[in-house]
């Protein structure tokens, strides 16, 4: 299927959209970040475990496989409702909803309930479901075929700079700013719980920033209603039938997507945590690594949108990204700088530039290819959490956190290599990779668990080793467009 626009058919006229749009992408990987930050948080307000604080991840991208398979399902046998409903009434409806469960943040703090907070984060992520299964495909589609990827990276990147800030912002936040304000939290022995830093926590230390967060969401709502967002029609009209699923390249896909988001969420799931034991580090001094970990996806979406697709990666494009690079690694310290207090020595990150270098490199022998940088990527990943399992220290930890940045194109690579040729099942194809969204939510428990079994996050690390042992398979052979030669399943 050809997706056509119906008006505004000239490339300049899909700007505005595009901006618009990716200002979703940003927000969304802000509040999937927040995550990160509240897992020490609720860790020490309910005296959880290391498995029990990974639950928020479970409910969070649990919602995502629950949402998506009830739109898969909907799909099948009524026909796909982004086709139907349009992309502006999909992005509409699920802002709507992300911004009820960030106001069912205030409730849950109020009364100390776990299972409410796991509430609001399973609704936030039934938003954010919707809110991915139709931006994705969209961006994709608006423009060339051929820079899809690229398009899709430089989206995701605005999608990495809000998982970049949000450890320097809601770290700030939750564990500094609004932690001052009403009363102290209490333990179950009525003793006050203190931060690393021995500063009192409160409920409204994320009551009152998911109160801003809804009031964000419900502003981008009113924004896109007023937006002219271009509307695409194909040769064919929505239909029923579980027809992707003949796609071989897709099945593979999905379980690329529910590792590659198991892998990275694992990893800054539990970097926090990960650095106080093997470092002494408390919130405030980790969160600013974190930063440096999701800013290393950001760094690599925007080196990837200036190279993939494009052909030949030569002398002039290979300084282009290292000046692009440059400007994100100092986007990130100075955010981290500022935040504290204008402290932060330059000389403690400087090693992150050694891997900003590998990843630029990591691109030239990829060859602008899509499917090779996936694989080179996923190659140099599994080297480094090698290094990382045999070593301690500072090795140890920044050869986990330089791991961001080749994690940076796998995302929008998987997404456009899996959704090529899908036709009128484009949509429905978006929703089961968007359901495999599920390794964010199982992965991290799992690691976590194992974690509490060795008495220790270090050898954990074993699980994203294998999660990217796939993910270079994929990229070299599984992602090749094909169909079965039997369908997996009739038509529902």
């Amino acid at each position: 299927m050809n997706h056509q626009p119906s008006k505004m058919n000239n490339r300049s006229s899909y700007a505005l959209p595009f901006a618009v749009v990716t200002l979703l992408f940003f927000m969304w990987g802000f509040i999937t970040c927040m995550n990160d930050i509240l897992i020490p948080y609720l860790r020490k307000m309910f005296e959880l475990s290391r498995a029990q604080s990974m639950l928020t991840q479970m409910a969070f991208f649990g919602a995502y496989f629950f949402g998506s398979l009830v739109y898969f399902f909907i799909s099948s046998r009524r026909g796909d409702p982004i086709q139907r409903m349009g992309y502006k009434r999909g992005l509409i409806f699920g802002l709507v909803l992300s911004a009820l469960a960030c106001l069912l943040f205030y409730p849950a703090a109020e009364v100390k309930l776990y299972g409410l907070f796991l509430t609001a984060l399973f609704v936030l992520g039934l938003g954010f479901t919707l809110l991915q299964i139709a931006a994705n495909p969209y961006v994709a589609i608006l423009g060339e075929p051929d820079t899809a990827s690229s398009r899709l990276n430089l989206s995701q990147a605005f999608n990495s700079f809000g998982t970049t800030i949000a450890p320097i912002i809601g770290g700030y936040l939750v564990f500094h700013y609004f932690a001052s304000w009403g009363p102290p939290l209490l333990d179950q022995a009525g003793k006050v719980i203190t931060t690393d830093a021995g500063m009192a926590m409160s409920a409204m230390g994320v009551q009152l920033p998911y109160l801003i967060f809804a009031g964000v969401f419900l502003v981008l709502a009113l924004i896109i209603q007023l937006t002219h967002l271009p509307s695409f029609s194909g040769d064919h009209p929505p239909m029923g039938g579980a027809g992707a699923l003949h796609f071989r390249h897709l099945v593979l896909g999905m379980l690329a997507i529910f590792l590659y988001v198991g892998g990275e969420v694992s990893i800054g799931s539990v970097l926090i945590n990960y650095l106080h034991e093997l470092r002494g580090f408390g919130e405030m001094e980790a969160k600013s690594f974190l930063a440096f970990y999701w800013g290393g996806a950001m760094a690599g979406r925007f080196l990837g949108a200036l190279v993939l697709g494009k052909g030949r990666i030569g002398v002039k494009r290979v300084l282009s990204m290292g000046a692009v690079g440059l400007a994100a690694f100092g986007l990130i310290y100075g955010a981290v700088w500022m935040e504290s207090g204008f402290s932060f020595p330059l000389a403690r990150v400087l090693p992150f530039l050694i891997f900003l270098f590998i990843n630029i490199l990591g691109f030239v022998i990829g060859r602008s290819a899509p499917a090779r940088t996936l694989t080179v990527f996923a190659l140099i990943a599994i080297g480094l959490l090698t290094v990382t399992l045999l070593s301690h220290g500072a090795l140890a930890m920044w050869s986990l956190i330089g791991i961001g940045l080749f994690n940076s194109i796998m995302w929008s690579n998987i997404f456009t290599l899996a959704i090529r040729g899908l036709g009128p099942h484009t949509s429905q194809g978006s929703s089961l990779l968007v359901m495999s969204i599920l390794g964010g939510a199982l992965l991290p428990f799992l690691q976590g668990s194992i974690a509490d079994s060795l008495g220790g996050y270090h050898y954990s690390f074993f699980l994203p080793v294998l999660c990217y042992l796939y993910l270079a398979w994929y990229g070299w052979k599984g992602s090749e467009e094909r169909r079965f030669r039997r369908y997996l399943i009739s038509d529902i």
